[in-house]
């Protein structure tokens, strides 16, 4: 068994995957249109990772409730401090850098354009 992909709906397709890509180096793997549906799927890696992030654009939605079990993504980087710098002059919704009680700071969070989360870890 391995995990093969996250999904998350969004409200702007072009949007989130420009803040995917702009904030990670998220690259477009396959997009699958289903206009007879009304929706589509983009899949997204990380060079060097068959991991995907799913982007589900559901035509005509104009907002998803996120809801209260949701947490966050998670994804690492080797230089936090130079990742975290790059993503507050990009102007991203940023958090500090911080760490759990007692420990040395090593995560911050991102926000995307519909609201979720993402873990930057080191």
């Amino acid at each position: 068994m391995k995990m093969v992909h996250t999904c998350v709906r969004v409200v702007n397709i072009d949007k989130s995957i420009k803040f995917y890509q702009d904030a990670f180096g998220f690259e477009v793997a396959r997009k699958l249109d289903f206009p007879e549906h009304s929706f589509s799927l983009i899949y997204l890696t990380l060079p060097g990772d068959d991991y995907e992030l799913e982007l589900t654009h559901n035509y005509g939605a104009e907002v998803y409730d996120i809801g209260n079990g949701y947490g966050h993504i998670a994804i690492s980087v080797d230089d936090i401090k130079a990742q975290h710098a790059k993503h507050k002059e990009a102007g991203f919704n940023i958090t500090e850098i911080k760490g759990l009680p007692g420990t040395d700071t090593f995560f911050y969070f991102v926000t995307d354009p519909d609201g979720y989360k993402i873990e930057v870890i080191r």
